[in-house]
């Protein structure tokens, strides 16, 4: 009997280290889950923040109240990015939890911002950088400027009596934020082509991915994908001749459009580019998961022929 008692108090014993072992292997991944995700969070909310402070810190604005919004909407901005990716459940942010989307369209931001504020400094503080990126952008800006194109278009939003000077630094402008934009759609188009995105040893999930989007809401959801797919990049193509005919039409009898600052010509020009550079990316990306799950259900559905599985 004793020796049944100590192999009872053994078994109790090892059975009870296991469980607290694997109740604080559980812990510990959970605690790692949570400290990446936040610092994760943090991170690009300091980077979204940097973005926003860019053009004020290189052109060097010393306004006490363009100082003051510029740091709330960064704040702002950078508050909303944190409780958006630092939360568990989705919120506003799309294709958050399928790399690199979202790092494409941050660093097309970024490198639109820099290159414009780059152009506007090298105007009162010229350097070797300023200048060069000026160079690219003003033959970016004569190579595109031909009647009917984007940039061209963007040169009439100016009021009529505008000088050869203000009109050359639009130019310069547009065609610096407009093939920074194509480059990033290009390269997002070659990632998706080469690199297999989104990647497929990692499960997609549709509504993480895809908040916005109610799969329930009626209608097949391939049907549903496609169609959003086609309106967004039928949008983002006429977004850049469409934007230019409103401004000027807004204008009648007012003054015409004109940058009061540089920062107003960094953003405007940003804008102009970033968003429909984005609802391509946007509407070749819901594209591309209407697709996968098409093949999905290819997959999983017997064929005619034979009644076997459809290859995949």
């Amino acid at each position: 009997m004793g020796k049944i008692e100590a192999i009872r108090h053994n078994v109790r014993e090892i059975a009870g280290t296991r469980a607290w072992q694997s109740i604080r292997s559980i812990w510990q991944k959970g605690a790692g889950a949570v400290f990446s995700r936040l610092a994760g969070a943090i991170t690009r909310s300091l980077l979204v923040m940097f973005v926003i402070a860019t053009p004020t810190v290189l052109l060097a604005d010393t306004r006490v109240d363009s100082q003051q919004m510029v740091a709330l909407v960064a704040l702002f901005i950078g508050v909303l990015t944190f409780v958006e990716y630092s939360a568990v459940y989705p919120g506003l942010v799309e294709f958050r939890d399928a790399p690199p989307f979202n790092r494409i369209r941050f660093l097309m931001l970024f490198f639109t911002v820099f290159c414009l504020s780059a152009i506007e400094r090298g105007r009162m503080h010229p350097s070797t950088l300023t200048d060069l990126i000026h160079a690219v952008g003003a033959l970016a800006g004569f190579s595109m400027d031909f009647p009917y194109s984007p940039v061209r278009l963007a040169t009439q939003m100016l009021a009529e009596n505008a000088t050869e000077a203000q009109i050359g630094a639009l130019r310069t402008a547009a065609g610096t934020s407009y093939i920074i934009s194509l480059i990033s759609l290009a390269f997002f188009v070659v990632m998706l082509r080469l690199g297999g995105w989104p990647r497929r040893d990692r499960p997609f999930n549709v509504w993480v991915n895809l908040p916005t989007f109610d799969p329930t809401s009626g209608g097949d959801v391939v049907a549903r994908l496609n169609r959003d797919a086609r309106w967004n990049i039928a949008i983002g193509f006429l977004l850049p001749f469409v934007t230019p005919a409103m401004v000027r039409m807004a204008s009648i009898g007012f003054q015409s459009f004109g940058p009061t600052s540089p920062q107003s010509l960094v953003w405007a020009l940003t804008l102009w580019s970033f968003l429909p550079a984005s609802l391509f990316m946007r509407g070749i990306a819901m594209g591309r998961v209407a697709d996968m799950i098409q093949a999905r259900r290819q997959a999983s559905t017997p064929s005619e022929a034979g009644g076997e599985y459809a290859p995949v």
